[in-house]
């Protein structure tokens, strides 16, 4: 099992797709895994690119540590895993807490490694409401998310997946599939860190790393997202962003790599050709 052995000893798992071609790195959301980006890393993959998804630390296979469920640490272990690898002219994608993790890794570690960013239904740049931040969400509802969290779990990752997260409450139309591999992903990540990165994904201020950012970047948001509404999240990131171009996608809500895989796959393939 591929990993890399960050600086205060946890393994991250990785998958590396293909042997050639500019790499992507795929950050996955929260409670998941890389698993979420199969289908993308496989297509990515068979057009020409080397692909590579990791476990979040504390998520999947990779150590569940008791510390470090906070985003400096997951930019950290981002730059063990890129110069590991020594990853060059790389794409880095974020989905919804990956989206934070990338950035976050683009603003500490610098962009000498970077040709591009990608923010798909992202949680940048501050989701939880402060006085500066009015259209942020109430803390009651990441209140909420960590009493599910802490008093039923397996429930929790139930009721999100049937609910918001696919927009399965809106349509009831997104395959069983989907949202068994969603509970499945969830189960597997430890519960302390699953727990922690509640507040890592929601009370991160990421405005100032938006602020960093001098690479090429593509912003995709769902106009119907629950989870990171758009005017919350990929609206104001791509106006904190100097030349970012803003994609909406009509109608779909926020698990995109799901949901909307062959449009998604096809404007990244897009935008890293580019």
């Amino acid at each position: 099992m591929p990993t890399v052995t960050t600086d205060d000893g946890a393994q991250i798992f990785f998958r590396d797709y293909g042997t050639s071609g500019t790499p992507v790195l795929l950050s996955h959301g929260w409670p998941l895994s890389s698993d979420a980006w199969e289908a993308t890393a496989r297509f990515l993959a068979e057009h020409g690119h080397r692909v590579i998804a990791h476990d979040r630390r504390g998520h999947g296979r990779s150590s569940q540590t008791w510390a470090g469920n906070e985003m400096d640490t997951y930019a950290d272990d981002l730059a063990c895993l890129i110069e590991a690898l020594d990853l060059r002219d790389l794409t880095l994608v974020g989905h919804s807490t990956g989206g934070g993790e990338v950035l976050h890794y683009l603003a500490r570690h610098g962009s000498a490694r970077v040709a591009g960013l990608v923010l798909v239904a992202a949680v940048p740049p501050l989701m939880l409401r402060a006085d500066d931040n009015p259209e942020g969400l109430p803390i009651e509802v990441f209140d909420g998310l960590r009493a599910g969290e802490a008093a039923n779990r397996s429930q929790l990752y139930r009721d999100l997946a049937d609910g918001p997260f696919f927009g399965h409450n809106r349509r009831g139309d997104v395959a069983q599939g989907f949202r068994d591999a969603f509970w499945l992903q969830g189960m597997a990540c430890g519960h302390r860190a699953a727990y922690e990165c509640i507040a890592a994904f929601s009370a991160t201020d990421f405005r100032p790393d938006l602020a960093e950012v001098d690479v090429p970047t593509l912003v995709i948001h769902g106009d119907d997202d629950q989870i990171v509404p758009f005017e919350v999240g990929g609206k104001r990131s791509a106006e904190l962003v100097d030349g970012a171009v803003l994609t909406v996608y009509a109608g779909s809500g926020h698990a995109l790599p799901d949901t909307d895989r062959e449009r998604l796959n096809a404007d990244l393939l897009a935008f890293i050709d580019s």
